[in-house]
């Protein structure tokens, strides 16, 4: 069964795009049919190009209780059947949160449970990491706090700034995305507690 994904996003939709680049090779299972922005960004210009149905939800001029219930309305109507968010800088609402339990992915830019939350890159320079990286989760009403699926990680390097540090962690937001997408809209994540088994149901 091919899966309907929405992708949430708020930049320039890097990772959005190579989703969509993956299924129109035919390397996931699923249809992109809805993208959401909590803002006007280049990926919901770059979604709306390419006729791919997309909703705007302001986060500046909007109350977050409203913003939900137009993007809980637009995913409900749209037959969603998983979420990715991708780079999306708001929080996700408790009904769309149970609502897709084990269903939506969040990509965030460092290995979690290390640096949580906004400018993940710029707390680790902060903090004088040695080595960074990408994390895959499941998302939960904790932010950046559900049960991680995929994880890779990167050195450091003394003279690494925001912007070189962005650069060497994009391929891997990719490759991460798309390989635990792959695993969720094939069915093969099963979570114990805090932990997230990869495998078919006869192999778990």
């Amino acid at each position: 069964m091919i899966g309907r994904l929405a992708v949430l996003c708020s930049g320039q939709g890097s990772i959005l795009k190579a989703v969509a680049a993956a299924i129109a090779a035919g390397e996931l299972n699923a249809e992109l049919a809805l993208v959401v922005a909590d803002r006007q960004c280049p990926a919901a210009d770059w979604a709306a190009g390419q006729g791919i149905a997309t909703v705007v939800v302001d986060r500046t001029g909007t109350p977050w209780e409203e913003r939900e219930v137009q993007i809980e309305a637009a995913v409900l109507s749209h037959q969603i059947s998983h979420l990715l968010l991708a780079g999306y800088l708001s929080r996700l609402g408790s009904g769309l949160v149970h609502r897709y339990a084990e269903r939506a992915l969040n990509v965030h830019p460092s290995l979690l449970p290390a640096f949580p939350g906004l400018d993940a890159i710029g707390q680790a320079l902060a903090h004088g990491v040695r080595v960074s990286g990408v994390t895959v989760h499941l998302v939960s009403e904790a932010i950046d706090g559900g049960p991680i699926v995929w994880q890779e990680a990167v050195s450091v390097w003394p003279d690494d700034d925001r912007h070189a540090l962005r650069q060497r962690l994009a391929p891997l937001e990719q490759r991460g995305v798309q390989t635990a997408l792959g695993w969720m809209l094939g069915e093969r994540l099963t979570v114990r507690g805090r932990t997230v088994v990869v495998g078919t149901k006869e192999e778990v």
